[in-house]
């Protein structure tokens, strides 16, 4: 690959890694300073949000390095490439399953609203968040012991699962169990809630609470429509290439052009930058906690700060008092009639 597209690639990577951190972070940070988001949901999100952190942080600067640092870079048989392409591949699917169970637990949601307390219980969260770490973490190590190989990509710059006929039994499990069946569900669940919302949207709604009953805009319907169609769009838009190229190099044993396979390698890690955007996107508290906490950090920093008096201020506002109060004593005392001296 020439040099120039070498550093547009590592100026992309640079991009999406300075937006993968400030978004999580400032995730994390919404969901530590508003309480009223610690609901049972709370540990798909912060999965979801930790590991596009964690890619952010180890992954793309490796992406980066790699690609200015070429040719020279770590071997594929070394430790630290075995140990790079295990978290690269256990935080890519972890973020995928976390987002799509999230997904799964906002359409029983909205779709089965009288039934959804009994559907998704706390202990079940619990029990789908440590089955989907176990499912990431197994799948990820299947290379370390022989099922399937981590290789160091030239045209990647990333230690990633061997895309070769050799290892085409585990690229297609981990391709179809791993990514293609968990964004296929997301996007039969976004496409559901869009049919609901729009047919909700022809006929009209009246919400009711304990006081008196309102009716819901249309605008209100289409706009959720949109968003869910939006998010739609980037997951496939990011996803698509990456599985595409993945599975014609392990299936056809010919290496795709370099700059195809390093735009979708790219393409795949901007997701992790992404999905905190349309986690606050997508639900109402997370834009309305976002907003307040934007504006509270805003109205912080306009404040100008006071200036520290010194402590002889208050001496000196008091010395006023003092002295008219010693007047007014001397004039109570020359006002009053002498009193007559003893003989």
């Amino acid at each position: 690959m020439a040099d120039a597209l070498r550093t547009l690639y590592a100026a992309l990577m640079v991009l999406s890694g300075v937006a993968s951190t400030c978004g999580n972070l400032l995730l994390l940070l919404v969901l530590l300073l508003n309480k009223e988001l610690w609901t049972d949901t709370m540990g798909l999100t912060l999965s979801v949000s930790l590991s596009d952190l964690a890619l952010g942080l180890s992954t793309i600067p490796f992406g980066v390095y790699s690609s200015l640092a070429w040719p020279s870079c770590c071997p594929s048989e070394g430790a630290f490439c075995q140990g790079s392409g295990f978290i690269y591949l256990l935080l890519q699917t972890t973020s995928i399953h976390s987002l799509t169970w999230a997904t799964f637990d906002k359409f029983t949601e909205i779709c089965f609203a009288l039934s959804y307390s009994r559907i998704w219980t706390a202990r079940r969260r619990q029990v789908v968040l440590v089955l989907v770490w176990l499912f990431c973490l197994v799948n990820a190590a299947l290379p370390l012991l022989g099922f399937g190989s981590y290789v160091y990509s030239e045209s990647r710059f990333l230690c990633c699962p061997s895309f070769t006929p050799d290892n085409r039994y585990f690229v297609v499990l981990w391709m179809l169990a791993g990514i293609v069946a968990p964004i296929l569900t997301m996007c039969s669940l976004y496409g559901y809630i869009v049919y609901v919302a729009r047919k909700q949207a022809r006929k009209g709604t009246f919400m009711c609470n304990e006081l008196h009953c309102y009716h819901v805009p249309a605008n209100n319907y289409l706009r959720s429509s949109m968003v869910m169609v939006t998010t739609s769009v980037c997951l496939l838009v990011c996803w698509l290439p990456y599985i595409s190229v993945c599975l014609y190099e392990t299936l056809s044993g010919q290496q795709s052009p370099a700059v195809t396979s390093a735009l979708s390698a790219w393409l795949v890690l901007t997701s992790a930058a992404l999905n905190p955007w349309i986690t606050c996107m997508t639900q109402t508290r997370y834009r309305v906690a976002v907003r307040r906490s934007v504006c509270r950090f805003i109205r912080m920093c306009s404040v100008t700060p006071l200036e520290p008096r010194p402590q002889s201020s208050a001496l000196q506002l008091d010395t006023p008092n003092h002295i008219s109060m010693t007047t007014t004593a001397a004039t109570r005392l020359s006002s009053s009639p002498e009193r007559p001296t003893p003989p």
